[in-house]
């Protein structure tokens, strides 16, 4: 498996090559992780907690298949990536044939409620509810029943121009934040512990009808999830 280092530039090379959805459903929230997110994302969890390298994965709502694909990437044992849509899964079928991953990822169309098990890690930007409240509870919720480790991707509350600017100039593209109260508390309960929470800061195309800009830069907030 893969235990050289690999450079974070060449993990955004082939993240950018990952095709999008042609025709993502507001309703499902289908917004794609950006490369530079998504990136982000493993590298913290490839090389700071050693949560991909060699160890099983789940792509909880993989869309596209960017983070699945990463996880590949970076030398996991084995990666499994779900999502509902059936037209998201046959993309990122053609995304792990073009990137040469295919055989070291498996697709499935499911609702995550089907997905049962362990796993090392559980991977997933889910939807952050702004279309349905609470939509994102659903996903942490499975993502705590089935994973040692959990990295999820949470919109931040964090609006501060001061702070932005500061994350733009970070040299990591990331800076610690505090954790939401609410998810605090969900994750209490489910017996597990917030190990470390990063902001950083995502930017998504004009996808929609109501989007009024060419495009939508927002702080996003990446949860770093133990068991106790």
């Amino acid at each position: 498996m893969q235990r050289r280092i690999v450079r974070k530039l060449d993990l955004e090379m082939l993240l950018s090559q990952i095709e999008p959805h042609p025709s993502p459903k507001p309703n499902l929230e289908q917004y794609t992780v950006s490369a530079d997110v998504a990136a982000t994302t493993l590298y913290i969890a490839a090389y700071i907690h050693d949560d991909i390298i060699d160890k099983t994965i789940l792509d909880l709502g993989c869309g596209t298949g960017r983070l699945a694909l990463g996880a590949a990437f970076l030398g996991a044992k084995q990666v499994i990536g779900v999502d509902i849509d059936e037209t998201a899964v046959r993309v990122a079928l053609r995304n792990s044939k073009k990137t040469g991953l295919k055989e070291k990822v498996q697709w499935f169309v499911a609702d995550i409620d089907a997905i049962h098990g362990q796993f090392d890690t559980v991977l997933q930007n889910p939807p952050f509810g702004v279309q349905r409240r609470k939509a994102d509870r659903k996903f942490l919720k499975k993502a705590l029943e089935v994973g040692n480790s959990i990295y999820s991707i949470h919109k931040s509350p964090h609006k501060d121009k001061v702070f932005i600017k500061t994350l733009k100039t970070s040299e990591t593209n990331t800076m610690p934040a505090t954790p939401s109260p609410f998810i605090e508390r969900f994750v209490e309960r489910h017996e597990r512990r917030i190990k470390a929470v990063y902001a950083m800061l995502m930017t998504i195309p004009h996808m929609f009808s109501f989007h009024t800009k060419r495009k939508h830069e927002f702080v996003v907030d990446l949860y770093v999830i133990e068991k106790k």
